[in-house]
């Protein structure tokens, strides 16, 4: 089947349905995820990696995430260890990047329906979310092991504006990494990038991001022009 092809530039200067990736754009949970791969990486006789390895790492999945660190045999027990310890330590570190509350405030005060569309795992979105005060704000929260599916796999998109009653000419996912560009662009919308997370400007632009910030409040200033 042919891909649809799709004029970004004539997307409508206000979204009715905004995306947020969590992990390095709504939330700061590097510290969590980090701690975590130095509690279980040792148990297979490697060393603890340093949280730049840790950053350029995560993004596809816990799954992919782990490739970096563990040959394919090692894989299933690894991310087995990674989620228990991450069970316990889940919300001591984590809190919301800057710009994020300001954000989620202006939009859905505007009208803007807003959901978390992320790789990190469902049942640990939730937790965070809820943790950090922003579950009121967003109408979903969709995350690995809720479906079949992960960022980019267009299926999870399409699920997720389903979920939403959302349509694609009107979405933006706020992410920061080339896996939400892909995911965005294979679900038929629109992708800005934001560099604090796992990627710079330049990586962003390369995978076709439409625009990309700083930090999310130079996301709500781009959203409120």
């Amino acid at each position: 089947m042919a891909r649809r092809q799709i004029n970004f530039t004539t997307f409508m200067s206000r979204f009715a349905t905004l995306l947020l990736d969590l992990d390095g754009t709504l939330v700061d949970a590097f510290t969590t995820i980090h701690r975590s791969y130095c509690q279980v990486l040792p148990h297979f006789g490697r060393p603890a990696p340093t949280i730049e390895q840790v950053r350029r790492a995560v993004g596809g999945g816990l799954e992919n995430a782990m490739r970096h660190f563990l040959p394919e045999e090692l894989i299933a027990e690894g991310v087995r260890r990674h989620i228990a310890h991450t069970d316990s330590i889940l919300l001591e570190d984590v809190k919301l990047l800057p710009g994020a509350m300001a954000l989620l405030r202006a939009q859905h005060d505007g009208g803007v329906t807003l959901a978390a569309f992320t790789n990190k795992r469902g049942d640990h979105s939730r937790k965070v979310c809820a943790h950090l005060g922003v579950t009121p704000f967003l109408r979903g929260i969709f995350g690995a092991k809720d479906t079949p599916w992960l960022k980019p796999q267009p299926e999870f998109a399409t699920h997720v504006l389903a979920q939403l009653g959302a349509g694609s000419e009107t979405t933006l996912l706020i992410g920061d990494s080339p896996f939400d560009v892909q995911a965005a662009h294979n679900g038929g919308f629109a992708c800005w990038g934001v560099t604090t997370g796992t990627h710079d400007a330049d990586q962003l632009r390369g995978a076709g991001a439409e625009g990309v910030y700083p930090d999310l409040f130079a996301v709500q200033a781009a959203l409120a022009r």
